[in-house]
């Protein structure tokens, strides 16, 4: 196989079949299919877009572009991971912020720069796509473990207990995975490698970077970000 198979528009609709039928049970069943559906139009608009973005990014020869878009990212998923949470998103968007960069950006720039040895060091069509699997995962982890220390301490749990429930539960989308890669599912970059034809042995040894990568920056982030927010967390206890 010389490379990944176009996929046809008409094709490609027949996937959003599936999506609208657990759109019409969401909707039937009243369980905020709003949003769902918002989630669906965003996605389809936000990558269109990005399609279109990164076919001109990926032949820049200039660093400070790619890492403008870097920025942009570490912006939206700082903000995005904050949607669950009570305190007030500008007041913990800082902290967010702070937990991606560190968490996220020295992942991202051990795995590019170290391990993958990218010449140059901005090669967009390895960063961006790097950076948004960290960030995206950094996102995620801490969304999981701001909604959960807050609800642990909501009930009255002190914060040292709070901490470890909030990380074991901001890490178990990544556990899960790591204990099913291979058994249950090969996952997207693994699989997006042997339908470009790359030798399986060679996307194994990928496979095994990323989920390294996801579940350090997914702990750092998580780790940094619930430490940071414990006076915001017993301030508003106290205010309750």
């Amino acid at each position: 196989m010389d490379s990944i198979q176009n996929i046809p528009l008409e094709n490609l609709a027949l996937a959003f079949i599936p999506a609208a039928i657990v759109l019409i049970i969401l909707f039937k069943w009243r369980s905020d299919g709003k949003e769902a559906l918002m989630g669906i139009s965003r996605m389809l608009v936000q990558l269109l877009i990005v399609g279109f973005i990164l076919d001109y990014i990926f032949e820049t020869e200039h660093g400070w572009v790619v890492l403008s878009v870097l920025a942009v990212m570490l912006f939206f998923s700082s903000w995005i991971s904050l949607r669950t949470v009570k305190i007030h998103r500008k007041t913990l968007f800082p902290i967010a912020l702070i937990s991606i960069i560190t968490g996220g950006g020295f992942v991202l720039t051990l795995i590019t720069q170290g391990v993958l040895g990218i010449t140059p060091w901005y090669e967009p069509s390895y960063l961006i796509p790097l950076g948004g699997m960290i960030f995206s995962s950094s996102m995620n982890s801490i969304s999981l473990a701001a909604e959960r220390i807050g609800a642990e301490m909501d009930r009255g749990v002190e914060y040292e207990k709070a901490r470890s429930i909030a990380l074991r539960a901001s890490l178990i989308p990544i556990v899960n995975a790591m204990f099913g890669v291979g058994l249950v599912s090969l996952p997207g970059m693994m699989t997006g490698q042997i339908l470009a034809g790359v030798d399986p042995l060679i996307a194994v040894r990928y496979q095994i970077m990323v989920m390294c990568m996801l579940f350090s920056a997914s702990g750092i982030s998580a780790a940094l970000f619930i430490t940071l927010i414990k006076s915001h967390l017993v301030s508003r206890i106290k205010a309750e």
